[in-house]
C-alpha cells in the first residue's frame, strides 16, 4: 500500500494570497476553488474566500490550504522561541518541512520563502547538513528547510 501525506493550511481570509506566494516560491499549479464556486451566493460575505486550494509542483512540492468558513476563532499565536544548547527550540505545534538534495537549490527556496518572514533559524551549515533555516513566513507558517543527508550515527 502507498499513501501520501499532503500538508493542510487553515487561513481566516488570506488562503488565497498565501497559495499564490507558495507557487511564487515553489512553482507548478494552482488550484483554487471558492465558497462562491461551490454554490454559496457571491452576495454573501466570503463567497469569494477558498474552500480548496491548492498548489502541487513537479518537484515533488504539495500543500493545500483554505479559509475556515464563519466567525471560527483564529490559530493560537506563535509559540515562543529560545536557544538552548546552541538549538532553537520552539513551542509550536507543528512546522512544514521541506527538503532538497542540495544546499543551492535549497538555499534558493529559502531566499524567497523568506519574503517578508520573521527568520527564527537563518539558512545555513549546520551540524547535522550542508543547509538548514527555520523562519515563519509571512502568513504565519513556520517552515524548515534543509539538505537531505544520511544520518551518520
Amino acid at each position: 500500500m502507498a499513501i501520501t501525506t499532503t500538508t493542510h493550511l487553515n487561513f481566516r481570509g488570506d488562503a488565497r494570497a498565501a497559495l499564490e506566494f507558495y507557487q511564487s516560491v515553489f512553482g507548478g499549479h494552482l488550484t483554487v476553488v471558492t465558497y462562491g464556486d461551490f454554490g454559496m451566493p457571491n452576495d454573501l460575505p466570503g463567497a469569494d474566500q477558498v474552500v480548496f486550494g491548492q498548489v502541487t509542483a513537479d518537484n515533488g512540492f504539495t500543500v493545500m490550504a483554505y479559509d475556515v468558513p464563519g466567525h471560527a476563532p483564529a490559530a493560537a499565536p506563535a509559540a515562543a522561541t529560545t536557544r538552548e544548547n546552541g538549538l532553537t527550540l520552539t513551542g509550536e505545534r507543528f512546522f512544514v518541512s521541506v527538503r532538497g538534495e542540495t544546499a543551492d537549490e535549497v538555499g534558493a527556496l529559502w531566499d524567497k520563502l523568506a519574503d517578508g518572514a520573521q527568520i527564527i533559524e537563518k539558512y545555513g551549515p549546520s551540524q547535522w547538513a550542508p543547509g538548514f533555516g527555520m523562519l515563519t513566513d509571512r502568513f504565519g507558517v513556520t517552515w524548515i528547510l534543509d539538505v537531505a543527508v544520511a544520518y551518520a550515527g
